[in-house]
């Protein structure tokens, strides 16, 4: 859809013009569904939260000012929804070890992991991130996916750089570990 369009759309939107609404949903469902997807465990949990974020968005449209892309305004709100699920269903799920990241052998495994995971299906991928725990998820997502710092992460979800930092290295071991079993031997 053009820009203009697109103004044109939000505009009715602001104005509480269902079809626009309807539209405007049907336009980002798709996309903003696989941004949830990456938080949740399963497509009911990202479903639910895709509504919900979308009635944020409906109430909050006269806030978007049009000078950055509107579908990143819409992203952040879904990522921020999809965290804020993580935090009702898991009172504390960020693990506060931070000398793992001390492991000389980190960087390595790091590496590794990076170039094993471009050859592998992007399904395969989604579901092995989809199995580690919300904590790592979110961490791995927010990091590699949302390129966010490790220092917005800590903000954002109120833990230490190092909790954030120790997080990745663990869902990088772990989504090692699942594709690994699960769907190539990473190891040879």
């Amino acid at each position: 859809m053009e820009n203009d369009q697109l103004k044109k759309l939000i505009k009715r939107c602001i104005k509480h013009e269902r079809a626009a609404q309807k539209q405007l949903f049907e336009l980002f469902y798709g996309k903003m569904l696989g941004v949830c997807l990456r938080y949740t465990k399963d497509r009911d949990r990202a479903q639910e939260v895709v509504q919900t974020s979308f009635i944020k968005i409906f109430d909050k449209l006269e806030e978007f000012d049009f000078k950055g892309s509107f579908e990143g305004w819409v992203r952040r709100i879904m990522v921020n929804a999809s965290i804020d699920a993580i935090r009702k269903r898991n009172r504390q799920p960020f693990s506060t070890d931070e000398e793992y990241m001390f492991n000389d052998s980190y960087s390595v495994q790091e590496h590794n992991l990076d170039d094993d995971i471009t050859k592998i299906k992007a399904e395969y991928a989604i579901e092995a991130i989809q199995e580690l725990s919300p904590a790592y998820q979110t961490v791995f997502n927010l990091y590699v996916i949302e390129n966010y710092s490790h220092k917005e992460i800590a903000s954002i979800l109120d833990i230490s750089e190092g909790t954030s930092k120790s997080n990745l290295a663990k869902a990088k071991q772990n989504l090692r570990k699942i594709l690994s079993e699960k769907f190539v031997n990473l190891d040879q």
